[in-house]
C-alpha cells in the first residue's frame, strides 16, 4: 500500500536544525544593483560594521529600498511643486507622492529598529524602545 499525498522522485534529507550546512559562503553579500549610491553605500557600511544572519540582510534590502523610495517620492512633491493640486471637481487633493513619503519613511524607521543597528543592550520590552529625552526619572 503505498502513502497519501503527492508522489515525486526527490527525497529530503533530514538534517537537525543545528547542523552547520555543508559549505558556507563567508563573502559579504554585494547591494542589490537597483538601490541608489547612497542608498548602496548605507549597505556596505551596515554590513562590514555588523555580523548579520541571512534573514537581516533581506530587512536590511528592504530598508534601503525604502530610504530610496521615500527619496523618489520627495524628488516627485519637488518637481510637482506642492502637496496638492486641485481635481476635476475642483477640490483640492493630497499628491499620492505624500502618502508613499509617509509610508516608506515609517518602513524604514521600522526596519532599522528591527535590525536593531543601534547601540546600547537590548531591551527586553515588546514595545517600541522609548525616547531616553521624553523619559520620566
Amino acid at each position: 500500500m503505498t502513502k497519501p499525498g503527492r508522489k515525486t522522485g526527490v527525497t529530503l534529507e533530514a538534517r537537525p536544525h543545528n547542523a552547520a550546512p555543508q559549505s558556507k559562503d563567508y563573502s559579504q553579500p554585494q547591494p542589490p544593483p537597483h538601490l541608489s549610491v547612497e542608498a548602496a553605500q548605507w549597505w556596505q557600511q551596515v554590513i562590514a560594521d555588523y555580523d548579520l544572519e541571512p534573514h537581516h540582510v533581506r530587512l536590511l534590502q528592504s530598508a534601503a529600498e525604502a530610504w530610496d523610495r521615500m527619496q523618489q517620492a520627495r524628488q516627485a512633491l519637488a518637481d510637482h511643486g506642492a502637496l496638492t493640486f486641485t481635481g476635476a471637481n475642483g477640490d483640492l487633493k493630497t499628491h499620492p507622492a505624500v502618502a508613499i513619503e509617509r509610508d516608506a519613511r515609517i518602513a524604514y524607521a521600522r526596519l532599522v529598529r528591527e535590525l536593531d543597528l543601534d547601540a546600547g543592550a537590548p531591551s527586553e520590552s515588546k514595545r517600541p524602545p522609548a525616547l531616553h529625552s521624553n523619559r520620566r526619572d
